[in-house]
């Protein structure tokens, strides 16, 4: 299996926040480089070396602050990166008060725009839970299916179908998803759970994106699957922080909530999804690593929601739960 080495740039007090947003992606292994460290160790008196090469030091002198991971350099590890990129960019949002450094990602030996195309010789189309069959858009079905088939092309946005969290959520609203549902997509990234609702008869959906680029793919692959705009609205930003946000949604009175993200965000969100969603309404919540799990599961309960059915692939988590008013 051919692997690809990607290094995200950070400062010192970044270290830690985004080893803990590539952990909430399910990575592991992570190598820390910390600039600072060796010129502590260089200015130590009682360092045991006695000599230290002229070249070492000049190339440790330039390295920058950051952390390298590994990605399986194929359609899993294309879905995993454009995941671990929306999570660094929502850190970044919510802690806006850290200087996180410039979080940019560099891919070893490959431009990122070739790697970003090249993983779509691996995307066939492939059915996901009992209803839908996920098609590329440039591929064509290799027979006929009774299955609701779901075109997409996520650009460079999260969300082909084929990541353990995003099958688990759809899986889960091919089982609460009801005709006439109204239906809030939180994180939509391409849009492929609300558009997968609404072929599922959801009425209307809302999605919202902390990525901009996500309005035009959403919309494109909305139009890809016939979905009339008037149906459909897609919006950009920070659900936690935007208060003109919060309050399109407020009162909306949704049927059905999704959020494939990460742990902590979807923890945040158990205090404002109340806001948006009807008594009895169904919260469904996935890109749950396992270790975190309890922790979702107490802040969903604290909150007013019973949980309902939990789904587990691999090392990933989705939960249905709904909220008791």
């Amino acid at each position: 299996m051919e692997w690809l080495e990607v290094f995200v740039e950070t400062s010192q007090i970044g270290l830690e926040p985004v080893e803990g947003v590539l952990y909430q992606c399910g990575l592991t292994g992570l190598m820390i480089h910390d600039a600072d460290d060796f010129t502590e160790f260089l200015e130590n008196p009682n360092r045991d070396w006695d000599y230290v090469a002229d070249e070492l030091v000049e190339e440790k002198q330039e390295q920058i602050t950051g952390i390298t991971f590994f990605l399986r350099d194929n359609l899993y590890g294309r879905e995993q990166l454009s995941q671990i990129k929306g999570a660094l960019q929502a850190v970044k949002e919510t802690e806006k008060e850290l200087d996180l450094g410039s979080l940019a990602l560099t891919l070893k030996n490959v431009a990122e725009e070739d790697w970003a195309n090249n993983w779509k010789k691996y995307f066939k189309p492939f059915p996901v839970g009992e209803k839908i069959m996920i098609k590329p858009s440039w591929e064509e079905l290799p027979a006929q299916t009774d299955k609701i088939v779901l075109k997409i092309d996520p650009g460079h946005i999260f969300g082909t179908g084929t990541h353990e969290t995003t099958q688990l959520c759809m899986e889960l609203i091919e089982s609460y998803v009801k005709k006439d549902d109204m239906v809030l997509d939180i994180g939509c990234g391409s849009g492929i759970l609300s558009i997968a609702s609404l072929l599922l008869e959801a009425k209307e959906a809302d999605a919202v994106d902390i990525d901009p680029n996500a309005i035009q793919i959403a919309y494109e692959n909305s139009d890809r699957n016939d979905i009339p705009r008037e149906t459909y609205h897609v919006r950009a930003g920070n659900i936690l922080e935007d208060e003109i946000l919060q309050q399109a949604y407020s009162g909306k009175q949704y049927d059905l909530v999704v959020a494939n993200i990460v742990a902590d965000v979807i923890i945040a969100l158990t205090k404002q999804v109340p806001d948006y969603i009807k008594d009895g309404g169904i919260f469904l919540c996935s890109g749950i690593i396992t270790e975190r799990k309890e922790d979702v599961l107490h802040a969903l309960e604290e909150t007013g929601f019973t949980v309902l059915q939990i789904k587990e692939k691999t090392s990933w988590v989705a939960i249905a739960a709904r909220y008791e008013g």
